[in-house]
């Protein structure tokens, strides 16, 4: 059918199918790859364009609607046709709205049509008209800043400067702005073919047969991969692996590591979502009209979902090397020396806490691009995954069993994460094994039914703590047995989160002379389980912070006064917590009092009251945390029995023009690391920040090996490395102006860009570019000194960096339905120094949206078949932009001794004090009724059931009075 329209001011007439969506159209069709697919469902707003000056979803509109109409994208909305950005694109910039990106397009679309018809918005307004729109990690407050902004025609922001320290605007943002940046769902190769992906219907079955005759009989498919055909190929790895305690893994035929989960489902699948087959077609639609007609023959087999039911006797087995279900059991402390406490202490509270199962649920998918070179024999693999070159080692080496330097992997510009991209998924061996067997470029891109189903999740862990303690308020034991689901399988590294993280972090930031801990981790037929943003301290920070309260309430102290007597005082760093953890430095009652006093603690008995007035609850409550970051020192997570190196590498280039190019071995996601690194190169240089490039996300670079992104470490492990590496070339510098200014080395200084000899610095002096220029010529070097003026630095640290603070909410329960919302949020973090406070503030902003997504919205919900009942964004509920506060951040500087940057982790630390922070405020709010515990989410169903328990047994005491 022949369709015409215009296209951000440029005519366009061409045939289209009828069935063909409007946002294929736009980014196949024209190009326009700013227009993102995120749902297919028109609820993540990623896709929303203008038609006809209106937004809408473009996933949810054909393409031959649009006959006769204008349409504008994200790359219509810029002031000039070259390039230059609008007012609102300037606003976002300025007001930090951008970290990943992948989101942003949709949301300026939304933007430009509210500022159409409501020029002048009021926040509420801004906030109610991006509910539309998703996006996981900005937490939406800088974007409805940047808005508002624009709306009111606000100055630009100050220039960049070189100071440490600075919010200059990150590099990244204009080309997000514009929509030119590519995610890999954007790349397009020559005669690329397409995948599809055929998951188990059942969580527990054998297969009995599989027969893809109808679907490789469909039009423009080419092949069809199953099992059969993928035998030359091994099981994916797991890396973490408990070192001192027995475990239970698949086995892997490496005899190295152990084994995880088969590429495709052979005989049997051990969760709904377990892939069985690929279809490769010509076109993705091809594809995925072929997944039904292939037909599979189960035999279906009895199932378990959660880990306690996992251990008990008669339980349905999953893997024979595992018996019980048992991958492994740990445990850090001495139990009889606790029990012993326990039985003597005064006071005695115990809760059992259910951290339920989240997914990341990312609005982009994940996906990846394959590309097999028959006359190098190289491997290309382009895919949105944090550790690059540990999948690359793991792919090579234990899945397709090739040279390690035969396969590149590069990252381009990829969206949220939140801990989900940090993994080896059977996706993307089986996509190159394929390129190789085809002899073409194949391309898969998630769909947000196949994310719910395969993409790894996290949390789900069950705790039943015991806390003891005198009246007067001194903890004197910890004791926590704890059930953690690893699902059907275990990632690369899925020991690490219950033991590591969270035992060793169970004591919080708390004094306690006695804690004991074990674990036991359990395999269930649901989609595997591992870190989540946040991985680890969350779940042992909720544990520790809603004991805190309990406590409190069972001995009648204030919640912060019982905090104030047990945080560890600042006179005791670095503090050993007993259990493992070594804490760096810090002054935890500075940040609990700052937290206090911005919420105005101590005056909160007038607003409860007229909270009731309005037939409202007022409830605060206090999350204090410590959290575990700067993975890390080697040796320490050797012992801990991660095979791999954890140290951080950069490499600095300054070339002959003076120019500066930094590779990293990090791997940027919406950190803005292109900006903070360079900030960091530039201070140490004496240079502009515009002078300076950063380099990363792709295998073959300057570096041999990068450790990735993960766990709040980029800024302290690997910015570190790049500090070094600059005051390596600065020591170069020297050592030339030296021989060449014939005087000694310590009579040479380097400032401000410059080296000079300090008896005579207006005469004896030389550019960074000249000793670059120089150098590079080579033609008088002193002797051993090789040409050019180039580093390479490693940093392993000595001990991991804790940052740490404390968080008030303040909520307002609804007596009628039951509904909470979060009226006021503060937060006092410390993460010792900061580059850039802005790219900070922004992360943090995410980590605060995730934590009230987890105390009120987020759960995975399978029913007893193993069915995934939460796999689209209308089944998973997500805090929107109208349902979140403004957070109200401030900070504490500690710096950390373990870098020369003073850097403590910024990335994911945050969220582990939000969840109890909302769920201590709401059993505040409840605490007449006698209510002490509701498990998260705690939904206004929960809140209400548990109001009428409350009532009914507040009246049945009274009437027995």
């Amino acid at each position: 059918m022949n369709i015409s329209l215009k296209v951000n001011g440029q005519p366009h007439s061409v045939d289209v199918e009828p069935r063909l969506l409007l946002v294929d159209f736009l980014r196949d069709s024209l190009g326009l790859t700013g227009t993102k697919r995120g749902c297919e469902t028109g609820e993540c707003g990623a896709c929303t364009i203008l038609l006809n000056g209106q937004a809408v979803k473009s996933c949810l509109t054909l393409a031959v609607q649009a006959q006769g109409r204008e349409i504008t994208t994200v790359e219509g909305l810029a002031a000039s046709p070259n390039g230059q950005l609008s007012a609102l694109q300037e606003a976002f910039w300025e007001n930090h709205a951008v970290q990943d990106g992948f989101s942003t397009p949709g949301l300026l679309i939304a933007a430009t049509d509210l500022l159409q018809r409501n020029p002048h918005p009021t926040e509420a307004e801004v906030r109610a008209a991006l509910d539309g729109n998703l996006d996981r990690v900005t937490g939406y407050q800088n974007v409805v800043r940047a808005i508002l902004a624009a709306a009111a025609k606000q100055p630009s922001a100050p220039p960049s400067t070189l100071d440490l320290g600075a919010s200059i605007k990150t590099k990244e943002a204009p080309a997000l702005l514009r929509g030119e940046t590519q995610f890999v769902g954007d790349l397009s190769l020559p005669k690329q073919l397409h995948a599809a992906v055929l998951r188990s219907e059942y969580a527990h079955a054998l297969i009995k047969s599989i027969d893809t005759s109808a679907a490789a009989a469909m039009p423009g498919v080419v092949r069809i991969f199953t099992a059969a055909d993928t035998g030359a190929l091994m099981p994916l790895p797991v890396v973490w692996v408990p070192q001192d305690v027995q475990s239970h893994f698949p086995p892997h035929p490496s005899g190295i590591v152990p084994g995880s989960q088969p590429v495709l489902a052979k005989d049997r699948v051990r969760y709904v979502g377990e892939q069985i087959a690929v279809i490769v077609a010509e076109t993705r639609q091809q594809a995925f009209d072929a997944l039904d007609a292939i037909k599979v023959e189960y035999e279906p087999l009895p199932t378990v979902v959660d880990a306690e039911s996992a251990l008990k006797d008669g339980a349905p087995q999953l893997h024979e090397a595992a018996p019980n279900n048992l991958l492994a059991l740990a445990a850090y402390g001495n139990q009889a020396v606790v029990d012993e406490a326990i039985s003597k202490s005064e006071v005695v509270i115990k809760q059992r806490f259910n951290n339920q199962r989240m997914m990341a649920n990312t609005v982009e998918t994940r996906g990846c691009m394959a590309n097999y070179d028959a006359k190098t024999g190289e491997y290309t693999l382009w895919t949105n995954v944090q550790p690059l070159y540990p999948v690359r080692l793991l792919i090579s080496q234990y899945v397709l069993g090739i040279p390690y330097n035969k396969l590149r992997i590069i990252a381009p510009h990829f969206g949220e994460s939140l801990g989900s991209k940090g993994y080896l998924n059977a996706e993307y061996p089986i996509m190159l094994f394929i390129s190789k067997q085809l002899g073409c470029p194949v391309k898969w891109v998630d769909t947000r039914e196949g994310l719910a189903r395969s993409t790894t999740q996290g949390r789900d862990q069950v705790e039943y703590m015991t806390l003891a303690g005198t009246q007067d308020g001194h903890i004197t034991a910890l004791a926590c047995t704890a059930y953690s689901n690893v699902g059907a399988y275990p990632v690369i590294n899925a020991p690490g989160q219950p033991r590591t993280l969270i035992g060793r972090s169970i004591t919080g930031a708390y004094l306690i002379p006695s804690t004991f801990y074990e674990v036991n981790i359990v395999y269930t037929n649901t989609v595997p389980v591992g870190p989540l943003r946040g991985s680890g301290r969350a779940e042992a920070t909720f544990a520790i912070e809603r004991m805190i309260d309990l406590y409190a309430r069972e001995i009648g102290l204030d919640p912060a006064e019982v905090r104030r007597i047990n945080l560890v005082p600042p006179d005791k760093f670095p503090y050993d917590n007993g259990i493992g953890f070594t804490y760096d430095s810090g002054n935890y009652p500075v940040a609990l009092q700052m937290a206090l006093e911005k919420m105005d603690y101590a005056n909160l008995a007038g607003r409860k009251a007229d909270a009731h007035q309005r037939g409202k609850r007022l409830g605060v409550g206090i999350g204090s945390y410590v959290a575990v970051a700067g993975v890390g020192p080697s040796g320490v997570m050797g012992k801990e029995g991660l095979v791999s190196g954890t140290w951080g590498s950069a490499s600095v280039h300054v070339q002959p023009s003076g120019e500066v190019l930094v590779t990293t071995g990090a791997q940027p996601h919406g950190q803005s690391q292109g900006t903070t690194f360079a900030q960091i190169a530039a201070r140490e240089l004496g240079i502009p920040v515009e002078y300076v490039t950063v380099n990363h996300s792709d295998t073959t670079s300057a570096l041999y090996y990068g450790q990735g992104s993960y766990g709040s470490r980029s800024l302290s492990v690997e910015g570190a490395a790049v500090q070094m590496a600059t005051q390596k070339i600065i020591a170069k510098a020297r050592k030339f102006a030296a021989y060449l200014f014939k005087a000694s080395e310590e009579h040479i200084q380097f400032e401000n860009g410059k080296v000079f000899l300090i008896f005579a610095p207006d005469k004896a002096v030389l550019t960074l570019q000249q000793v670059a220029f120089m150098t590079w010529l080579a033609w008088d070097l002193p002797e051993g000194m090789d040409p050019g003026l180039e580093a390479t630095a490693y940093f392993n640290p000595t001990n991991f960096n804790f940052p740490f603070g404390t968080h008030v909410a303040l909520v307002e329960v609804d007596e009628e339905t039951g509904k909470v919302d979060v009226v006021r949020y503060v937060a006092v973090d410390d993460f010792g120094n900061v580059i850039n406070p802005a790219v900070v503030e922004g992360q943090t902003h995410g980590n605060i949206a995730l934590g009230i997504g987890q105390a009120l919205y987020e759960q995975v919900v399978y029913d007893p078949q193993g069915q995934i009942l939460t796999d689209s964004y209308a089944t998973y509920a997500l805090p929107k932009a109208s349902a979140l506060p403004t957070f109200e951040l401030n900070r504490t500087v500690t710096p950390s001794p373990t870098n020369s940057l003073g850097a403590k982790g910024a990335g994911d630390v945050s969220n582990p004090p939000v969840a109890p922070a909302i769920v201590n405020a709401i059993c505040d709010a409840l605490a007449d009724l006698g209510i002490k515990h509701i498990d998260m989410p705690v939904t206004p169903e929960k809140v209400w059931q548990a109001m009428q328990r409350g009532q009914q047994e507040v009246s049945d005491v009274s009437q027995a009075v």
